[in-house]
């Protein structure tokens, strides 16, 4: 388990703040972390854009050299420190701004994303019926222009043409005027919020409180959720897929999700889309990482860890996609169209183009109870951790005994700012609201937090030093191969990422709608937001350190903090070993590692009687 040889009497478990049950928890929340919606609904769509099986070389590659290894750096940075995405930056007070940009990142991920999750819910209640709301076009909110998949006044000729929108011809289907026309109410414009959609704002209300409720201890009582939501997605995923294989056209559907397009490997958009699936799907530089790993014990083997989780979650999404494709192919099967037609992503995906595909299978209220349900999951995995980072940031921040005790009430709290935040994305207008976080708040800013904390990490505080670290927790120092990755191919494969986010910027839209310049400019904001924080807090560091000159204010504010270190005195030897001031002991929690051999040593070492009556310590003559 990584334990340091010659340790095993150290208790290794920290009283005041807490640790996993045991290490299944960790990896299981960290799984649910790493595997969210878009392993469902981007990647299967970018894979089979970017050449099918082709894009697996450069996806695997970018795994290898810059996932696995940035996964491990997040992992062992927590984990040694004990500490949220603020504490960890005692190692250099100076970058303490990037912890402050992670934590504007999550909460703007944590605000539309557990809508994304309320509109999930709403789907998973309305699909208990008989037959599915969005099935025919025989309904109220319906236009003219309708045309269903099992309409029986259906045409051949109509259902050749079904999914094609072209200048003649402009067919919708039941499920998209379901979303657009009666779920949404969409209105016409990013500024006309209309009125908020009192079923979502219910459901909104509902996601929250289940959030709430499974973090109400803290990792003691998500530790216990995530038994089932890391692991039932994965049960309604081979369900899915075992149902879907035997459709007819499952087949040509998982084909054209595989089959190889060996010349698109020269496109450096291909490479660009897989670096960036990685980076943003294993959540690298959101913070819950290195929360997730802070309360683990001190020497549990983070390195095996970060391996698991990260091949677990690029292979989740690669089977992911056979699950989609295989009713995709079914589907565009059933119309005589090319699957091309039919293929979507984002919410066209999740809330159109599958929930339409469903409408074809028997007994289909099942399969979208089924289909929504692991959406839930997926959503609610994520959501837990960017509370979480939230929470643990503001506790161990403050840090005193108070507000250790009071953590629920905290926790309480965000969660209902999250929630009045996330009322204005309930709106008639809440969609363009929601893909305008999604493609600012959280795109090149996250790039840059990175790659900041890499030089913060490797070339600030020393690779040689952090390796040391690594080697004091683990008993092994960091392999070769992530020791060059950490300090030169994953910052230049991040750099890379950035560079190919500028070039390939395009405004955002959505179907037929252009966003506005005032709205562009809110999302760009949004992405600045974070990244301000880093300049603006280097700069006071600067200010408040001592130093005559600006160099020594420079260097004082970059060097290590004197608490920097395990947070255990136990684990503190070598270079850590304390020379305690009232300001280090504060930061230190002391644990009796025998309490019966304290105690026979406070006796002997007590004041005793000597022979002439005169009382005096046993180690006087010392």
């Amino acid at each position: 388990n990584g334990a340091v040889p010659g340790e095993r009497g150290k208790q290794d478990k920290s009283v005041k703040r807490g640790n996993w049950g045991n290490q299944i928890e960790f990896v299981l929340t960290s799984v649910g972390y790493a595997v969210g919606l878009g392993n469902v609904w981007r990647f299967p769509y970018l894979c089979y854009r970017n050449g099918g099986g082709a894009f697996m070389f450069p996806y695997f590659i970018m795994l290898v050299f810059c996932g696995i290894p940035l996964f491990f750096m997040e992992l062992s940075f927590g984990q040694f420190a004990s500490q949220g995405c603020l504490g960890v930056w005692r190692v250099s007070p100076m970058f303490k701004g990037v912890g402050y940009g992670m934590m504007v990142v999550s909460t703007y991920i944590g605000i539309y994303y557990n809508v994304v999750i309320c509109i999930a819910f709403y789907y998973f209640f309305v699909s208990m019926t008989r037959v599915l709301p969005w099935t025919y076009c025989s309904n109220a909110w319906n236009t003219p222009d309708c045309t269903g998949v099992l309409d029986r006044n259906l045409s051949s000729r109509a259902a050749l043409n079904l999914t094609l929108l072209n200048d003649t011809q402009k067919r919708t289907s039941p499920s998209e005027e379901y979303w657009r026309r009666y779920v949404l109410d969409l209105s016409d414009d990013i500024g006309n919020l209309g009125e908020v959609r009192l079923p979502l704002l219910g459901c909104l209300g509902v996601s929250w409180v289940v959030v709430f409720l499974c973090l109400i201890k803290g990792v003691k009582s998500s530790g216990k959720v995530v038994y089932f939501t890391a692991t039932f997605p994965y049960v309604v995923l081979t369900i899915l897929f075992v149902r879907g294989i035997t459709l007819e056209g499952a087949l040509t559907g998982i084909m054209y999700y595989l089959t190889p397009q060996w010349d698109k490997i020269l496109d450096a958009k291909v490479w660009g889309d897989a670096a960036s699936q990685i980076f943003y799907s294993l959540g690298c530089a959101w913070g819950g990482l290195i929360t997730m790993a802070s309360y683990n014990k001190f020497h549990n083997n983070c390195y095996r860890d970060s391996i698991i989780i990260s091949i677990t979650n690029c292979a989740t999404s690669v089977y992911a996609g056979f699950v989609i494709f295989s009713i995709l192919g079914f589907m565009a099967n059933h119309l005589g169209v090319d699957v091309s037609n039919v293929a979507d992503h984002g919410p066209g995906l999740a809330f159109v183009a599958y929930p339409e595909a469903l409408t074809l299978l028997p007994i289909s209220p099942l399969w979208s109870i089924l289909f929504f349900f692991m959406l839930i999951l997926l959503g609610l995995g994520t959501q837990f951790c960017l509370l979480e980072t939230l929470v643990t940031a503001i506790v161990d921040e403050v840090g005193n005994e108070w507000i250790i005790r009071k953590k629920t009430f905290v926790t309480l709290g965000v969660a209902v700012a999250g929630f009045l935040l996330g009322v204005p994305l309930t709106t008639q207008a809440g969609i363009y609201w929601l893909l305008l976080m999604d493609n600012y708040a959280a795109s090149f800013s996250l790039v840059v937090i990175s790659c900041i904390m890499c030089v913060a990490i490797m070339y600030v505080y020393g690779h040689r030093n952090y390796f040391k670290d690594i080697e004091m927790m683990l008993g092994f120092p960091p392999p070769l191969f992530f020791q060059i990755c950490w300090r030169f191919i994953s910052p230049a494969i991040i750099f890379f990422i950035l560079v190919f986010t500028v070039i390939q910027y395009q405004p955002i839209s959505y179907n037929d709608y252009i966003y506005p310049t005032w709205a562009i400019s809110i999302g760009f904001l949004m992405a600045l937001s974070s990244v301000i924080c880093i300049p603006i807090y280097a700069i006071y560091k600067v200010c408040r350190s001592d130093g005559d000159t600006l160099l020594e204010r420079f260097k004082n504010a970059t060097k290590a903090s004197k608490d920097w270190g395990p947070a255990l005195a136990e684990h503190r030897s070598g270079r850590y070993a304390p020379a305690f001031s009232p300001s280090t002991e504060s930061h230190l929690e002391v644990q009796p590692l025998q309490p019966e051999k304290g105690r026979s040593e406070a006796a002997a070492a007590s004041p005793m009687q000597g022979s002439n009556g005169s009382a005096h310590s046993q180690d006087s003559r010392l």
